[in-house]
């Protein structure tokens, strides 16, 4: 049996933080042959669905006390091929934010293979449908105090009612672009004008919590089970804690609280087909649910010395929730 993963071109991953390659690699160990493409390699004919792809097999990375040890090449590709897409048992839709264009036309091609039989993760109507900060406002009781507008006198009202706020803008990833201000401060209008876009573009604003010093936690679910979790911490001077912006993970364990987010999380994800996500909390409360690209998998395996890909992979080829 083969698997095809759909990711960014595979020259610019890194093996030891990509959770994409500790993926590959775990179903690589499962005896099933990997193949990889980039969203704009899939394809259809009429109605037959077909990808141009390369088969890839990976040499062993592991993780050790201060890092990883990773072979020089860690990977060899195959000739390039054109495959159809009924060929692959699953398919990994795995191509990093932002969801643009051309994301939304690869996912309504992978929706024809998937009419034909085959296994996407995730499912692509739901990766179309859940905006990874919009999708959370389905559990709004869950989160701190939020709002999304466009317009400057309901955020201006919101911002008032709180001590700071935290600005987002809805296509974010990894913590670009997300401000920490307050209403009193100078130029707060103007600021608001540039990341609406002159009342344009809508924003999430929250109210800031003061906990997220100590951490934000990332949890990964597969088939809406914690598998594992990294509480990710901020830098000095900074309150992003994302990792792509500097932020630094740390062992964690889940708290009676987090689980019981999860619980509610759990039975709605599975109904959508939404099989591996990444959910951040912050203090008790539900931040982002990540869905097109989860990550934290390396940091888990490497902090908590757990082969974490490998219970994801086995979890959701062989415990199927939809």
């Amino acid at each position: 049996m083969a698997q095809l993963f759909v990711i960014d071109p595979i020259q610019h991953l890194n093996p030891t933080k990509d959770s994409s390659v500790a993926l590959m690699q775990a179903v690589q160990k499962l005896g099933e042959q990997v193949w990889i493409c980039t969203q704009g390699d899939i394809m259809t004919h009429g109605q037959e669905p077909i990808v141009c792809s390369h088969p890839i097999t990976f040499e062993w990375i592991q993780p050790l006390s201060e890092g990883w040890q990773v072979a020089n090449p860690w990977y060899r590709i195959g000739e390039i091929r054109l495959v159809p897409l009924t060929d692959f048992s699953c398919v990994w839709m795995r191509k990093d934010p932002p969801v643009d264009e051309l994301y939304i036309y690869a996912t309504h091609l992978l929706e024809l293979g998937e009419r034909k039989g085959v296994r996407i993760i995730n499912k692509p109507v739901s990766l179309r449908s859940w905006n990874e900060k919009l999708g959370a406002l389905r559990f709004s009781e869950l989160m701190a105090p939020t709002l999304v507008a466009n317009r400057l006198e309901p955020i201006l009202a919101f911002a008032n009612d709180c001590d700071e706020v935290v600005l987002k803008p809805l296509g974010g990833k990894g913590g670009q672009g997300v401000v920490r201000s307050h209403s009193k401060a100078p130029g707060f209008r103007a600021l608001l004008e540039l990341v609406t876009q002159q009342q344009q573009v809508p924003i999430m604003i929250q109210a800031f919590l003061p906990a997220v010093t100590l951490g934000d936690k990332r949890i990964i679910l597969a088939n809406g089970t914690p598998l594992g979790a990294i509480n990710r911490k901020p830098i000095q001077g900074e309150f992003r804690s994302n990792l792509a912006v500097g932020g630094y993970p740390e062992s964690t364990t889940l708290t009676e609280e987090e689980r019981i987010i999860c619980n509610k999380l759990s039975p709605i994800l599975q109904s959508e087909g939404l099989a591996f996500v990444g959910i951040d909390v912050i203090d008790g409360y539900l931040s982002e649910i990540n869905v097109t690209s989860p990550t934290g998998v390396r940091e888990v395996e490497r902090i908590d010395g757990v082969q974490l890909s490998d219970q994801i992979v086995k979890k959701l080829l062989y415990d199927k929730a939809y």
